[in-house]
């Protein structure tokens, strides 16, 4: 059957049913009106007029009632009385710090709503006059101002004849919407007379539900000032710096000038126009007696005054921290049916907003000089290996380029024609662009800004109290207007020898301990991938082997590969990748040889969030970003838990800070840069650096007795990179950011950061700890054949050593 059948059909189940339930009612109510034109015809002369008068005044009633209840789908949806008396007005959403600071916003349209109490006569005089000044005399339908409106539309002078009520309804329920819109207002002309009329019925009902005050704030909390400024309180703010209360005679008459049309009398865009629309609101308000002749002649004479401040979404406190709020909400607006960006929500985040302005602040004070000292690396040279020529588009630079969204747009405005797509990436323009010096203009073309910017280093850094896994700082990068892409939780690098630890904790999960020992010498690992024989042969940072029995702890303080490698092999890489994932490791894990050296991606906030269990006695808790919601009456909507759960028993756990102070107490140990930093002096501090493969990556993890933090210095393509340990791993890169931060913190009395030892064990430590740094090797006379220890060797039979080695 057709729609257009099955639409017959119900319109004749629906006449059926009203002449069954409505017929009697029908007769009586068209009884004596013209629709009954035998009876209309028997009437008597002087009796015909008031039965026209009838009739139309029924017509008028039946339409009403057609429309409120959308007859035979004709007419489109209508406001409810719910909805009118609770209008559901698009709102921005607040984020919060912990400490009560505001972050920024979450919005659609860019709106606070305010109170009638927070305007001024200044605002209000001028929207009357200009837009409905018999405002307070008509219930929403103001009949004098719509014959006003044909008349001089049917001259050739078109004008509106809406009261304020009318185009508050317009406004608020959206009566011109393609969703509002039924069968009929497909039809030209058609659509415009149910509007009109939807609008009438609804501003009717807005005059029985509200004051003429509550009409006001409603109307002035729902229009669109322009430039993505929505309601009065936004627009004072925006345009003028001011609270609405404070609005001057002339800001007022330029804010209601704008609402004829907010683009074409932009006082940025169009500012002659601006003036002259609100030397217009202004001659209303002489003409209709709110100001005296001479008040007239100075506003009019005043300039604009307008110093307009867009809000952007890098406006106020840890933009990337706020987008990664709003990722974070994702399901449970789902769940919810809230909308962050429109129901006018506060959001209360773990973020405290003094350690994160001390976090940016460490950030821009490294990462100037560490992108200074990159450039001097590489001195005349471009920090990548590029031969090609215009001709030969291969090589690392054109690789970037066409991948770039300019290439992209220009490849398909110029398929076939090369020669004119390169033209047009190298055609020089006025643009700005990010510096370490601040925000320059340049001639650039879009070649020129590919090659600026793909020099630039990057960082990522965050800092989790680990008693509650609650975020206290996030820096995604080093500018948030210049580079989006966030190197917290979603930038995925290879983590280096910050992956180890997760090595030392799988073995003291099973049963070794901090003094046991193994051999700093070459070793060569065979194992299989995919069917296929392989060894693997692992170097120190500095290529050489002392030839020693070391222990753990020193092993993992100086960062020693070959022990890292041979002890993986012990413990079974397959039980590593198993205990990282137990511990919060979300990102995929391949379970081979080199796992603890970090040969796979991770985030940071997942790497951050692991280590966190070491300081919580081995309870992994989800990193938290947002701890409640509210409305702004402060109802809570909703609380949010952290999911949890054991990962490593707490006696490991505990141990495991003890490893990690190793790399700061351990002789030769790699967080002992931080020295020259003022926070460790009287702190007990742990640690780890890391650094990939070619120096793309550099990481290091702190910890202290309050914070876990988490720093990772690098460009966004790891073939941007320094050439030389001495330049390039974490402990030159990532550390010193780490280590200005903490000089920051504790220098902040407001905090009330006391320094300190980490906390006593919890449970009894039953594995020897306090042990000698190393023992010499040189006697052990197990030096392997062509000096590399092959694998599963036969280890010396050392105090506290497991004796079995498990297969892999």
């Amino acid at each position: 059957m057709s729609v257009a059948a099955d639409y017959l059909l119900l319109i004749r189940r629906h006449s059926q049913l009203s002449k069954e339930l409505l017929s009697p009612l029908a007769k009586r109510i068209f009884r004596f009106s013209i629709f009954n034109w035998s009876k209309f015809r028997s009437l008597r002369w002087f009796i015909k007029p008031l039965s026209l008068l009838y009739s139309f005044f029924l017509s008028i009633a039946l339409f009403v009632l057609a429309i409120e209840l959308n007859f035979l789908w004709l007419f489109g949806t209508m406001p409810s009385i719910s909805m009118v008396a609770n209008p559901d007005l698009p709102t921005a959403s607040e984020v919060y710090s912990a400490d009560g600071v505001l972050l920024g916003k979450f919005f659609q349209e860019n709106r606070e709503p305010i109170e009638f109490g927070d305007l001024n006569n200044n605002i209000i005089n001028a929207l009357v006059v200009t837009e409905d000044v018999r405002f307070y005399k008509h219930w929403g339908i103001d009949l004098k101002s719509i014959a006003g409106a044909v008349y001089s539309t049917a001259r050739g002078d078109k004008r509106g004849g809406s009261t304020l009520t009318q185009q508050l309804a317009k406004n608020l329920f959206k009566t011109r919407k393609r969703r509002s819109t039924g069968l009929l207002g497909y039809l030209p002309y058609v659509n415009t007379v149910i509007a009109k009329s939807k609008e009438w019925i609804t501003a009717v009902k807005l005059e029985m539900f509200y004051t003429k005050e509550d009409i006001l704030t409603m109307y002035l909390n729902t229009v669109d000032f322009g430039h993505n400024t929505f309601g009065i309180k936004v627009a004072a703010h925006s345009y003028f710096g001011v609270y609405p209360k404070d609005l001057s005679v002339p800001q007022a008459s330029l804010l209601v000038g704008l609402l004829k049309a907010p683009t074409y009398y932009s006082p940025l865009k169009n500012p002659e126009r601006c003036l002259k629309r609100r030397n217009t609101v202004i001659g209303q308000l002489l003409k209709y007696g709110k100001i005296t002749t001479e008040e007239h002649d100075l506003y009019c004479s005043s300039p604009l005054g307008v110093e307009y401040r867009e809000y952007s979404y890098s406006e106020g406190i840890a933009p990337y921290f706020r987008t990664a709020v709003a990722k974070s909400l994702s399901e449970w607006q789902k769940e919810s049916g809230y909308n962050i960006f429109s129901d006018g929500l506060i959001i209360h985040t773990t973020l405290d907003s003094r350690m994160q302005a001390h976090a940016e602040r460490a950030v821009a004070i490294q990462m100037k000089a560490l992108q200074q000292r990159f450039k001097m690396h590489w001195s005349d040279r471009k920090p990548w290996q590029d031969k090609a020529t215009a001709k030969n588009k291969d090589g690392f630079l054109w690789d970037l380029v066409r991948q770039s969204d300019v290439y992209k747009k220009l490849k398909k405005k110029y398929p076939d024609d090369e020669k004119s797509l390169m033209a047009a990436m190298e055609e020089k323009k006025k643009m700005k662009i990010f510096t370490w010096e601040g925000e320059k203009e340049v001639q650039y073309s879009s070649l020129d800004s590919i090659k600026h910017y793909i020099a630039f280093l990057h960082c990522g850094m965050i800092t989790i109290d680990p008693a509650n896994a609650h975020v206290k700082v996030y820096v995604g990068g080093v500018n948030y207007d210049y580079f989006k892409y966030d190197h917290v939780s979603v930038a995925m690098n290879q983590p280096g020898s910050t992956f180890k630890p997760f090595v030392y904790t799988t073995a003291i999960e099973k049963g070794w301990g901090p003094c046991d020992k193994l051999p700093d010498v070459p070793v060569a690992i065979k194992y299989k991938e995919n069917g296929e024989n392989k060894v693997w042969t692992p170097h120190n940072a500095d290529w050489s082997n002392s030839g020693q029995l070391v222990t753990l702890r020193h092993a993992m303080g100086r960062s020693i590969n070959t022990v890292t490698a041979l002890l993986t092999e012990k413990v079974g890489w397959e039980n590593v990748a198993e205990l990282a994932k137990r511990m919060g490791i979300k990102s995929p894990l391949k379970a081979v040889p080199s796992i603890g050296l970090g040969s796979n991606d991770v985030t940071l906030i997942e790497l951050i969030g692991a280590y966190s269990v070491y300081m919580n006695k081995g309870i992994w808790n989800e990193p938290m970003l947002v701890t409640h919601i509210t409305d702004r009456k402060g109802n809570t909507i909703a609380e949010f838990k952290p999911e949890s759960r054991r990962a490593i028993s707490e006696e490991t756990a505990w141990l495991m800070t003890y490893m990690l102070r190793g790399g700061f107490e351990e002789p030769g140990g790699t967080s002992q840069a931080l020295w020259e930093f003022k926070f460790v002096h009287g702190n007990e501090v742990g640690g780890k650096t890391g650094t990939s493969s070619n120096y793309a990556d550099g990481w290091y993890i702190g910890l202290t007795k309050d914070y876990v933090t988490g720093v990772w210095v690098g460009a966004d393509d790891n073939r941007i990179r320094f050439r030389t340990s001495e330049t390039g791993e974490g402990a030159r890169t990532a550390l010193p950011v780490y280590g200005k931060f903490m000089d920051l913190l504790y220098t902040d009395k407001k905090l009330l950061l006391s320094k300190g030892k980490f906390p006593e064990p919890g449970v009894t430590i039953s594995k020897p700890h306090n042990c000698r740094t190393f023992a010499s090797y040189s006697d052990s006379g197990i030096i392997a054949k062509d000096s590399v220890l092959i694998s599963n060797p036969v280890l010396p039979e050392v105090e506290g050593v497991p004796e079995e080695n498990p297969e892999n």
